[in-house]
């Protein structure tokens, strides 16, 4: 077993890790904490903003720092998108504990994300959600402990299925 006991929830933008994280944490008596909101309240900026004015590369310079920073236990952290794109960061995820990667087809992302410009992607320019998707999926699959495919799910579902996985880590 890792040394944390932490779950850590990786996907697609969109793909509801901050809603089932925050369900997993209640259900397991955990914290909960979100990177995304993490580096929000450390720059002051909210992502797209960060993006925008200092650009991708040093976005997610950010993300990797701020990842590297988490020491906590007991936790469900939900990461931001694009931590796969960090060895590192992902390196620190996996000692800090259970890595879980939540996946929904890219059309289901396409339909939650809506207007993506305003949401904080990290994207060049020009990309689809399509392509990102089938950029960071083998990212995502090769630092998960498990993929929960959450396809037409709805979030009670996702959550038994989360919890059930973890649990079979964990005994």
């Amino acid at each position: 077993m890792r040394k944390g006991d932490n779950v850590i929830l990786v996907g697609m933008p969109g793909v509801g890790k901050t809603t089932i994280g925050v369900l997993l944490a209640e259900r397991l008596g955990f914290g909960f904490l979100d990177t995304d909101i993490l580096i929000q309240n450390h720059t002051g900026l909210q992502l797209q903003q960060i993006i925008a004015i200092r650009g991708p590369a040093v976005f997610r310079q950010i993300e990797e720092k701020t990842i590297l920073r988490l020491s906590v236990r007991s936790s469900v952290i939900a990461t931001g998108g694009s931590v796969v794109y960090s060895h590192k960061a992902m390196q620190h995820l996996r000692h800090c504990g259970w890595v879980c990667h939540l996946d929904l087809a890219p059309q289901l992302l396409m339909e939650r994300l809506g207007n993506i410009d305003t949401r904080g992607i990290v994207m060049s320019p020009g990309q689809t959600i399509e392509s990102l998707y089938r950029e960071r999926d083998p990212l995502y699959r090769q630092h998960a402990d498990f993929t929960i495919a959450t396809d037409r799910l709805a979030p009670n579902q996702v959550l038994r299925k989360v919890h059930s996985a973890f649990a079979a880590f964990t005994r």
